[in-house]
């Protein structure tokens, strides 16, 4: 610092504000940048203010304290933010890609550098469209690439969207890092990407919130409705933190038990098979009812499924039955006397439920079994991988379970799913490469729809939205394979393309 310190402006007044100078003079001493990272994040300066260097990052009603530490190559390189582990359920990604506003300028040049070459050279010199991002821009509830990409537009009238930026990696420094800590204070696990952390502590993020929950508030082998009301959440005061939970009634088979979840959809999800199960613990079985009713050859159809047992088959028809019909509900309830209005609703309908989805479940599964017969034997060269597309398709739409994952008002669906695969090997041996090609647009599809899953993977109420999607990929399969069998609504790989990117 005191080697520059004649050639440096003015304004050049601290140790930090020296960092930003040295990065636009483009000094080419590594030692001297290490050093200066070193110093200037580990002194303390009178001349720091918190407004560009904060104690605190505030995210809602939720603070976390900070800490900075800048030496390359150290785990800790960088800022970190410090989470208790009871309330990272509660924290959302979205903000921390802004940084605190000391990192910021380099960062925006850090981004622009990353763009690939036919892009970049649109934003030369990179300092420059840096310092105009930074006096336009505020952090807002856009990303920090979003804000960026709208303010060189503006400026250049060149277009930047996500995947401008597939396969960027930034410098560590320039990435928040992730303090789970414990309620000693210690450090459970850290790392610089919030959902991959939220997702390997899931179990100890519940098991801290059982640990400081009220006795009494879980409870298990419940074989009736017992219990008083069972609110929507739980929230508990320990010490400065409010710990929040979402309670609900899980299926346990036999019994069901209630139980604190961290998130509301995962709660909201547990409930209605929960609520489920408690009903039919509590009304007589419709299987001497389907018995009597179901026509012979559905009968023989069912016995002769690849999935166990007959009993476990139609276990799952009553299940989907169940649940269906508790949806028909305007709320699954939360309160005895809802309950029991939800269980005369169910008695009273579930036989003649029951049997009108055994009928359409019989259908599917015998269309599944004609498929996998043309499926066997030897297969020509030239349709092998279309064959292998085939069998993965029907092993992801017919499988143990599948009528409750489905549900109810799918399987009908699923029915012409498999006629749309039959009519496809129909048209196969005609035209193999017309087939290859449509695979090919299928599979640009499913890949998008996967890496647009992982992007959202910790916002669950966005995630549930955008596993929808698969039903729309079936349909594409139906109009590219089979149009003759129709889809309920326009579709193709634009529209589904188009739709996705309505998620990030």
């Amino acid at each position: 610092f005191s080697f520059y310190s004649e050639k440096l402006p003015e304004n050049i007044i601290c140790q930090r504000s020296f960092l930003a100078w040295w990065k636009k003079t483009k000094l080419t001493q590594p030692k001297l940048l290490n050093f200066t990272r070193e110093f200037l994040l580990n002194e303390d300066s009178k001349t720091i203010t918190k407004a560009e260097y904060p104690d605190f990052w505030q995210q809602g009603n939720l603070t976390f304290a900070l800490s900075y530490h800048f030496t390359p190559g150290d785990i800790d390189d960088g800022v970190s933010v410090h989470i208790p582990l009871g309330i990272l359920n509660q924290v959302q990604a979205l903000g921390f890609d802004w940084q605190i506003p000391a990192l910021r300028y380099e960062l925006i040049i850090a981004l622009i550098k990353g763009l690939p070459k036919a892009l970049r050279r649109n934003f030369v010199p990179a300092p420059n469209y840096a310092d105009a991002c930074i006096a336009a821009i505020t952090q807002d509830e856009n990303t920090l690439r979003q804000a960026v990409a709208k303010q060189l537009l503006r400026m250049t009238g060149v277009r930047l969207d996500e995947e401008s930026w597939l396969g960027l990696e930034l410098p560590i420094h320039l990435q928040m890092n992730f303090k789970i800590i414990n309620e000693n204070g210690k450090v459970v696990e850290q790392g610089r990407d919030l959902a991959n952390l939220q997702d390997k502590l899931q179990g100890k993020v519940k098991a801290s919130i059982q640990k400081v929950a009220d006795k009494g508030i879980e409870r298990a082998e419940i074989t009736t409705w017992d219990f008083a009301n069972l609110p929507s959440n739980y929230q508990k005061k320990v010490a400065n933190l409010t710990i929040k939970a979402f309670p609900a009634v899980v299926d346990h088979k036999q019994n069901v038990a209630i139980e604190l979840f961290e998130h509301e959809i995962l709660a909201e999800q547990a409930m209605l098979t929960g609520v489920a199960r408690l009903i039919l613990l509590n009304i007589p079985s419709p299987i001497k009812y389907l018995q009597q009713k179901l026509p012979n050859k559905a009968k023989l159809g069912l016995y002769f499924n690849p999935f166990g047992s007959i009993s476990d088959l139609l276990n799952d028809c009553i299940l989907a039955s169940c649940q269906f019909l508790v949806k028909e509900q305007t709320s699954i309830p939360r309160d005895e006397k809802s309950f029991k209005a939800c269980m005369d609703h169910v008695r009273s309908e579930i036989a003649d439920t029951v049997l009108n989805l055994a009928i359409k479940v019989e259908q599917v599964l015998q269309l599944s079994h004609e498929i996998n017969k043309k499926l066997k034997g030897n297969v020509p060269l030239n349709v092998i991988q279309s064959h292998g597309d085939i069998k993965q398709h029907l092993q992801a739409l017919v499988f143990k379970g599948f009528i409750t994952q489905a549900g109810y008002n799918r399987i009908s669906d699923i029915e012409r799913y498999l006629k749309a695969i039959q009519r496809r090997m129909e048209k196969l041996p005609i035209d193999p490469n017309q087939d290859r090609l449509k695979m090919i647009e299928v599979e640009k599809v499913e890949k998008n729809f996967s890496q647009v899953k992982a992007k959202v993977k910790q916002d669950l109420a966005l995630l549930s939205e955008v596993n929808e999607v698969k039903w729309m990929i079936e349909e594409l399969k139906v109009s590219l394979f089979a149009q003759n069998l129709k889809t309920p609504y326009p579709i193709s790989v634009k529209r589904l393309t188009n739709h996705l990117k309505e998620f990030i």
